[in-house]
């Protein structure tokens, strides 16, 4: 497919995004009282991460590897500066360490440069916790082993300290200034167990076309707002049929208006919103965002 088939789908999804907001109308965005680097300053210590609308990325090393393999532009402190507060960090065992791996394509990243850039910016912006999802990717060890490589980040290079490890979820007020373990893997050493149903409601289509997943993203936000309990997670990415990019191109506009619409007017507890190239399409994040107490 050739940019300029690209250049066409950018203008369908303008179009359509167009008709929906001269059908819908739309509300502006909440002006936030904090800095986006402190988003979190503005909400009370007792508030349960549950009932927040969280700026994430999906795959947030992906920055390396080509049209197929890239998810994102921005590297881990730009994201954090913007308002992100989830990451999705995939890791492959390697000579006793993890490298970030999307698929096979190693991220010129290794486990400790995410956690570098995490302590940085809770040292700068002790009001803010991240939630990191911890996920084995291009690696078949067994999760003894997996976890071995994880204690010893912990306990030898220096990293427990920055973590807040526990299997439920804790108020903001507990997890500022953390890394809260988000552990999608049998052997972590507890952590909030990834897709566990009492926990999390998870939207995660992957393999759906933009057309077939545009609804999904939409439901999954409707039902966060009507049925507030677990962590909600909706990823707005897909890698079906057509680049991280391109697929980009398409969602983050409808996800963008229909945040700004009348219908989510006053909308909050969303839970985390996972995207691709969030950065590209201007007032997304601040729609996001605008969906917090």
């Amino acid at each position: 497919m050739s940019i300029d088939r690209r250049s066409v789908l950018r203008g369908a999804a303008a179009a359509s995004a167009a008709g929906l907001l001269s059908y819908a109308g739309v509300a502006p965005a909440r002006a936030r009282t904090a800095a986006t680097a402190d988003w979190m300053a503005g909400q009370a210590d007792t508030t349960p991460l549950t009932r927040l609308t969280i700026p994430g990325t999906h795959d947030s090393g992906a920055r390396h590897g080509g049209l197929w393999v890239e998810c994102q532009n921005w590297t881990f402190a730009q994201q954090l500066a913007a308002g992100v507060r989830f990451l999705d960090i995939r890791c492959r065992v390697t000579g006793g360490s993890y490298a970030i791996h999307h698929g096979a394509f190693f991220q010129n990243l290794m486990f400790g440069d995410v956690l570098a850039a995490c302590r940085e910016f809770l040292a700068a912006h002790p009001s803010e916790t991240v939630l990191m999802r911890v996920k084995q990717e291009y690696s078949q060890v067994g999760d003894a082993e997996f976890r071995a490589v994880f204690d010893d980040y912990l306990d030898n290079r220096g990293w427990r300290p920055l973590f807040h490890i526990g299997g439920s979820w804790p108020s903001l007020g507990t997890a500022r200034g953390k890394v809260v373990l988000m552990a999608d893997n049998g052997g972590l050493p507890g952590g909030i167990r990834w897709g566990d149903s009492s926990l999390f409601a998870i939207q995660d289509d992957y393999n759906a076309e933009p057309f077939a997943k545009w609804p999904r993203i939409r439901d999954h936000f409707r039902r966060a707002a009507s049925s507030p309990g677990p962590q909600y997670i909706n990823f707005v990415s897909t890698a079906a049929g057509l680049p991280p990019d391109w697929n980009a191109d398409r969602l983050n506009p409808q996800t963008r208006d229909f945040l700004n619409s009348s219908e989510a007017a006053g909308w909050t507890g969303l839970g985390i919103v996972p995207m691709d190239f969030p950065e590209a399409v201007s007032g997304l994040l601040a729609a996001v965002l605008a969906h917090n107490p």
